[in-house]
């Protein structure tokens, strides 16, 4: 079965660089394309801004000649408008520089302050850059942090990195709207650079569709999360077609963890779920839970009935050597996994010995810490590459699927397959909701989705369930919320 998601396809800045160079050779110049982008640009500052003084920040290359574009339509259209350059024209080629020869209006040297001034376009640099913002562009940085409201980013704002996200040199400028090209970057959903976009709006500036499909890396595609699993629409469905999901317990001191995966296996749809616990636990579980069942039968006796064909394991699983014992017997079934929780950290004991045991049905969901433990020099290395090509580095050296929680969650494949969630509210935050999300990628193994599918398809439904509930959820109310979504997404299917 594959997942019924959907997603938006990224470019990153490499697919996008060749895109604008193959472009003339579909028919489309690239100066037609800049002055569509300028023009995207000043229509989106027309729909949110009446006319007012605006200066326009110009660069050296393309992204300042789009400025001069958003000037000169500004301009034609009564706005009081004047750029601000930070390179003397002269020095500007190619379309950049027909850009400058067709702005008619005023251009002067740019500086830090701005008394009247009210709107600031942001035409200094877009997604290719590579170096941190120095001089007059780092002053203007600084300038305008405290007012995004006030600025709009022509592509991305500068400073940001348009494949990791990150800050160059810790200066990039804040914006409050982001007019982007062709496709989105992951520099616009990876932190920091999310929030330095504002609201970040995608226009279509004729680029030829061929020319897209042929830029992208089939190997290294990167998406964003835009839709999830329906669940099954067969009328006729058994219980048995749709999966068993067994979520692996630790002692009496930790159940609310495997509750609330199993129950958020069971919301998810998997049409049977049971928590292996030991008799004392069982009972604790039995109590708070009707319809999941319980099973106290040593784990390799359960895990004999191969029809329990998705296992979740980790979420109040324990450190001791028991736990370990039941991490290596589920590893050994090679069957679907969902790793979260204690089952990183135990593997994190010894990571290079842990990291042979992982097998490539195996969805591994660390948040930072258990991240840096599992995957050491990877994370060491984050700062420099981002947290997406840290993922893909992680799951490429597990062979797995590698699912790194946060705000800006990533889920990477060895395959080269990413995609980044920029759905999911802050208010998912909270204690035990991680517990959650590992049942709900479960119950979606469960019920025959590819590990990236389940992965990509969980980290959804979370992240709709808690947007359904809104701000308050606890992790209780999470396995609650997806029966609406999955609704919803049955009823537009």
């Amino acid at each position: 079965m594959r997942a019924e998601a959907s997603f938006e396809t990224l470019l990153n800045v490499t697919q996008m660089g060749r895109a604008d160079a193959a472009a003339p050779d579909h028919g489309m110049p690239s100066m037609t394309l800049m002055e569509n982008a300028g023009r995207a640009v000043a229509d989106e500052i027309g729909r949110r801004f009446t006319p007012r003084p605006t200066a326009v920040l110009c660069g050296p290359g393309n992204n300042g000649g789009d400025g001069y574009i958003v000037a000169r339509i500004l301009k034609s259209r009564g706005w009081p408008v004047w750029c601000e350059t930070i390179v003397g024209p002269a020095t500007l080629k190619g379309d950049a520089a027909e850009a400058f020869r067709r702005w008619d209006g005023e251009t002067r040297a740019a500086v830090d302050d701005h008394p009247a001034t009210e709107l600031f376009v942001d035409a200094l640099f877009g997604v290719g850059l590579s170096r941190p913002l120095e001089g007059t562009a780092a002053g203007l940085a600084e300038a305008l942090t405290n007012i995004p409201e006030r600025v709009v980013a022509i592509d991305i704002p500068s400073g940001i990195h348009g494949d990791t996200g990150l800050a160059l040199g810790g200066i990039a400028v804040r914006a409050g709207l982001t007019v982007t090209f062709v496709r989105r970057k992951p520099g616009h959903l990876l932190l920091p650079g999310r929030a330095h976009c504002g609201e970040t709006v995608l226009a279509d500036i004729g680029m030829p569709e061929a020319v897209v499909f042929r830029v992208m890396d089939l190997d290294f595609e990167t998406f964003a999360l835009a839709g999830g699993f329906a669940g099954p629409s067969n009328p006729t469905v058994h219980k048995y077609d749709r999966g068993h999901c067994l979520v692996v317990s630790g002692d009496k001191h930790s159940t609310g963890a495997p509750r609330l995966a199993a129950l958020g296996a069971a919301r998810a749809g998997a049409g049977l779920t049971t928590i292996a616990a030991p008799d004392e636990a069982a009972a604790i579980h039995a109590s708070h839970l009707t319809s999941i069942m319980m099973r106290t039968d040593p784990l390799d006796e359960l895990l004999a009935d191969t029809r329990k064909n998705a296992i979740v394991i980790g979420p109040g699983l324990g450190l001791d050597a028991a736990a370990a014992d039941k991490l290596n017997i589920v590893l050994a079934q090679h069957r679907p996994t969902v790793l979260d929780a204690d089952a990183l950290t135990l593997l994190a004991k010894d990571y290079r010995e842990g990291i042979q045991k992982i097998h490539d049905l195996c969805v591994l969901t660390p948040h930072g810490g258990e991240f840096a433990r599992l995957f050491p020099h990877v994370a060491a290395d984050m700062p420099k590459i981002g947290k997406l090509e840290a993922a893909r580095a992680a799951a490429r050296r597990a062979n797995a699927i590698v699912l790194l929680k946060g705000a800006d969650t990533v889920i990477a494949g060895p395959d080269g397959r990413a995609a980044i969630d920029s759905l999911s509210p802050p208010w998912l935050a909270t204690a035990g909701s991680g517990d959650v999300l590992a049942g709900l990628i479960g119950g979606l193994l469960a019920q025959g989705l590819e590990p990236f599918d389940a992965a990509c398809a969980g980290v959804f439904l979370h992240g709709a369930a808690a947007r359904h509930f809104g701000p308050g959820l606890t992790a209780d109310d999470l396995p609650g919320a997806v029966p609406a979504v999955l609704a919803g997404l049955q009823s537009t299917r």
